[in-house]
C-alpha cells in the first residue's frame, strides 16, 4: 500500500518514528521514505512535532544538545565544515563562546542566508576543507568539524579575524588537555602555510 493510500494515523506514526530515529527531520527525509510532507504541518498543529528552524522539525520537549545549532547548520549547509571558534567550543578548548556558527565553505559556494542560527563564513580552498575533518554526532545528525590540531592551525592562519590571543589560548589549552600531538600541529601548520608563524610558539610548548 502506498503512503498516500495509508490511513492518516499510520502516516503520522511513521513520521513520528522517523523523527525519533533521526532526531532532526526535514521534508526530504519524509520523501525518501515515501511519506507525504504535509504530515509535518498536521503534526506541528497537533503539538506532536515542533518546528525548530526553517525546514527543520523535531519532537517537542526533546532534550537539546548544547551544539544543536551546529546540527541545524549541517543539515542546511552540507558542504560546510564547522571551524575556528565553533570548533574550539566542540573540542572544549579555551573560553570562547561564539553566538555565531563559524563555518568554512569553498570559495565558489554562495553563503546561505539563514534566519537562525547566525553564520560567520570563512572561505577555504577545497583541498584545505578536506583536511582534518572529524565527524561528530549532534542530536542524531553527523556534523563535520575540523579536528583540534587543524582548528588551532586555522586560528593562527586567521589570527587577523579572531585575534592572536585567541590562537595562543587555543594552542596552550589544547596542549595542556592533550587534544593533539606536536606532529599533528606541525602537519596542519604546514598545510595552512603558517609553520614559520607557529614555530616559536610550538617550541615554547616543549621548552
Amino acid at each position: 500500500m502506498s503512503a498516500m493510500k495509508q490511513p492518516a494515523a499510520t502516516i503520522e506514526k511513521s513520521a513520528l518514528g522517523l523523527a525519533r530515529r533521526k532526531g532532526l527531520l526535514r521534508a526530504r527525509d519524509l520523501k525518501a521514505q515515501g511519506l507525504p510532507t504535509v504530515v509535518l504541518t498536521r503534526l506541528v498543529a497537533a503539538g506532536k512535532m515542533a518546528r525548530v528552524a526553517r525546514g527543520i522539525y523535531s519532537l517537542p520537549n526533546k532534550p537539546v544538545s548544547a551544539h544543536r545549532s551546529l546540527a541545524e547548520v549541517a543539515l542546511r549547509v552540507p558542504r560546510g565544515v564547522v571551524c575556528l571558534l565553533s570548533a574550539l567550543r566542540v573540542h572544549e578548548i579555551g573560553t570562547q563562546a561564539p553566538f555565531e556558527v563559524w563555518l568554512a565553505l569553498p570559495g565558489n559556494v554562495v553563503a546561505p542566508r539563514l534566519d537562525q542560527p547566525a553564520l560567520r563564513v570563512i572561505r577555504m580552498s577545497e583541498s584545505t576543507l578536506s583536511e582534518g575533518v572529524d565527524r561528530v554526532a549532534v542530536d542524531g545528525i553527523t556534523v563535520p568539524v575540523f579536528c583540534a590540531a587543524k582548528t588551532v592551525a586555522d586560528c593562527f592562519k586567521y589570527r587577523n579575524k579572531i585575534g592572536l590571543d585567541v590562537a595562543l589560548e587555543a594552542l596552550h589549552e589544547g596542549w595542556r588537555l592533550k587534544r593533539f600531538t606536536m606532529d599533528e600541529l606541525t602537519r596542519y601548520a604546514t598545510i595552512n602555510r603558517v609553520a614559520n608563524v607557529m614555530r616559536p610558539y610550538l617550541e615554547s610548548l616543549t621548552a
